[in-house]
């Protein structure tokens, strides 16, 4: 039965459902070829889902489902399956079928993914319901609802409405030390929430020796360590309100949209102020968010928006770099950014784009720049192409020097 995304997700918000959203990377489909041919799904949201295979005395235990995947009129029987081996201990969502399923289509790279399960309390999942997002507007609509997703992380959701809970493992940055205890949290944070620069600041502070990093590792552990942060001043500051209780839906809600408007605050500037930090620290003269032209206002230009307004200063010792966590059809919102220059370039998070939309980007003249550790989601064939930040930084150094030759 054919549904539009809104009744869709009427249709799964009810009690016993749980959602598993993210955005599907290069070894979740099968642009790299991967082995487990299937999404990654974290561990401790498959065993609460799934509770039949914490099974250690198992070899790699599985529990197998039925699944609608409502967006493309597809259904599989695919298994969750702990690997449950000391070099692989982590959960895959497998058993798709192969190339014919729209999960595993590699155009299906980058797409914003709903999996939803429905489950009584204490048993296996009964029924998931999977909603691949086939364009920006229904991204757009399911993010409305979850708040922001990080690539390579995910956000669960009950019954319609997301609020935080402890700390789940996916929310854990790799750095024990970017975890913060609520004795650690300025006592003020708990009566006005920190701007996203004073929580940036603090992942640097607490990453000492990540100066000493190149550009690309210092950007992904300074920015999985702010993630951390983050969540852990969320459960500190609201999760004693939810067990308090509410005395009304409205409070409940009001409350909801405050958590979702704080993640979206902090995930439309945290990349763009880290990539400024790395600058900063790199010597790279810039310019953040100032007009090139028409009203227009890339990320940054380089060396700085006097240099690209001057009609004199060569096109090819300019540089202009675009910020987005994702690029799965939001590449297209920078082609008219800085009209004198041909090449634009794009950082992101993004694990992952199929050949398909890559050539759509190589051929508008698009450059994508990825942290090096992501370049293993891209298909072989376009990993040669992708720039690291660190060859961003080393070209635009020597090109953008500050006076005219």
């Amino acid at each position: 039965m054919s549904h539009t995304l809104d009744e869709w997700i009427d249709l799964v918000s009810d009690d016993g459902w749980q959602w598993y959203v993210k955005y599907l990377a290069g070894n979740d489909t099968l642009l790299t070829k991967a082995h487990q041919a299937g999404p990654y799904i974290p561990k401790a949201f498959a065993f609460e889902v799934f509770p039949s295979i914490v099974r250690e005395d198992l070899m790699n235990p599985r529990a197998t489902i039925t699944a609608l995947i409502d967006s493309h009129d597809d259904q599989g029987k695919p298994a969750m399956i702990w690997y449950n081996r000391k070099t692989r201990n982590e959960c895959h969502f497998t058993g798709w079928g192969g190339s014919k399923s729209k999960l595993l289509d590699p155009d299906n790279t980058g797409a914003l993914t709903v999996f939803a399960f429905y489950r009584h309390e204490g048993s296996d999942a009964e029924l998931c319901r999977i909603w691949i997002a086939r364009d920006l507007d229904e991204e757009e609509a399911i993010l409305g609802r979850v708040g922001p997703v990080e690539p390579g992380r995910g956000v669960t959701f009950r019954a319609g409405v997301y609020l935080p809970r402890d700390q789940r493992a996916e929310e854990r940055p790799r750095d024990a030390s970017c975890m913060l205890t609520a004795g650690q949290i300025p006592n003020e944070w708990f009566y006005t929430w920190p701007n996203v620069a004073t929580v940036v600041k603090l992942a640097i502070d607490r990453l000492p020796t990540s100066s000493e990093d190149p550009p690309d590792k210092r950007l992904i552990r300074r920015h999985d360590c702010e993630t951390g942060i983050f969540y852990s001043i969320e459960s500190a500051v609201v999760l004693p309100r939810i067990k308090e209780g509410f005395a009304s839906v409205k409070l409940f809600t009001d409350l909801a949209s405050t958590v979702l408007n704080r993640r979206k605050s902090r995930h439309g500037a945290s990349l763009e102020l880290h990539a400024r930090a790395i600058f900063d620290e790199e010597g790279v003269p810039y310019s953040h968010g100032e007009e090139s032209e028409h009203g227009k206002r890339p990320d940054f230009l380089f060396p700085s928006a006097s240099a690209y307004q001057d009609g004199q200063w060569p096109v090819e010792r300019l540089r202009m770099l675009a910020v987005k966590t994702t690029c799965k059809d939001r590449w297209r919102q920078v082609i008219d950014e800085a009209e004198r220059l041909p090449t634009k370039h794009l950082l992101t998070l993004q694990q992952g784009v199929s050949p398909k939309q890559y050539a759509q980007m190589k051929a508008a003249g698009v450059v994508l720049v990825v942290p090096k550790p992501i370049h293993e989601n891209y298909h072989e064939d376009i990993r040669p192409e992708l720039w690291s930040l660190e060859k961003f930084i080393g070209s635009t150094r020597s090109a953008c020097s500050l006076t005219i030759p």
